[in-house]
């Protein structure tokens, strides 16, 4: 058992290596992205395979459950991206669909009890924000120069007006990053925050030696529907993830 609800996020050190001021250690973080991408691979090879173990092919015009699975992920990014980018979309799509996928995967695996939600952690959800931020800006000054700045002056602006809005374009320009980060990190760390507590609750109910003993099965129905209000926080957070993301790009290509 945790003694406090924040113990769960606790970065443990399981194999310590340590060579002269630098720490290699291999961490509970560490072996969760490993799971994460081991999952992700296997899913990849298993259906871009030719030919399944069993030597059958691994698509069917009927799709099973699998197979309907994947393409509802692959068909929602595509769709993110068409609404987003239109045709010009179509190059960015493996970008998109890793990084739907990582952060997907990643906030299931978290759901598991006893496991670890990396994604919860300030320092994987700005390494993502922050990259996908450098990205982007680096696509429009390929494309646009100098002119890349125009997103900070608004059209048919006058100059005073333009000294009093530039600060602030600027200034919710670079937050971008930022609030991408902590949007996903600040849900992810509430929610298990939240399950942990109502956890700890029924416990200490049921250990209670009279007829409030009984009472715990009320904490572990709330449990229940918060594990699905958990389910579908991941789903909605990888989602709005990947969506900014998409307009963040689109801002950069079109320069609005």
């Amino acid at each position: 058992m945790l003694m406090t609800p924040l113990e769960q996020f606790q970065i443990i050190s399981l194999f310590s290596i340590k060579m002269s001021c630098f720490d290699f250690s291999f961490t509970n973080l560490f072996l969760i992205n490993i799971i994460v991408l081991v999952i992700f691979s296997s899913t990849i090879f298993l259906i871009s395979a030719n030919t399944n173990y069993l030597n059958e092919t691994p698509f069917f015009f009927i799709p099973n459950t699998w197979q309907v699975l994947v393409e509802s992920i692959y068909e929602t990014v595509s769709q993110l991206l068409f609404d987003n980018l239109n045709m010009e979309g179509e190059k960015y799509f493996p970008f998109i669909s890793v990084l739907f996928c990582f952060i997907l995967f990643s906030n299931l695996v978290g759901l598991i009890p006893y496991s670890f939600t990396i994604t919860s952690h300030l320092i994987v959800t700005f390494t993502l924000s922050f990259s996908i931020f450098i990205g982007i800006n680096i696509i429009g000054i390929q494309r646009y120069k100098s002119h890349m700045l125009s997103l900070f002056i608004p059209a048919n602006t006058s100059f005073g007006l333009a000294l009093l809005l530039v600060p602030i374009e600027f200034v919710s320009y670079m937050f971008k990053p930022i609030s991408l980060g902590v949007r996903l990190f600040a849900n992810l760390m509430a929610g298990h925050t939240l399950l942990k507590v109502i956890v700890g609750f029924s416990w200490s109910m049921l250990l209670m030696e009279n007829f409030l003993a009984i009472g715990h099965l009320i904490p572990l129905l709330v449990l229940v529907l918060l594990m699905g209000l958990e389910l579908g926080v991941a789903l909605i957070q990888t989602y709005v993830f990947t969506i900014l993301t998409c307009i963040y790009l689109n801002d950069s290509i079109h320069l609005h």
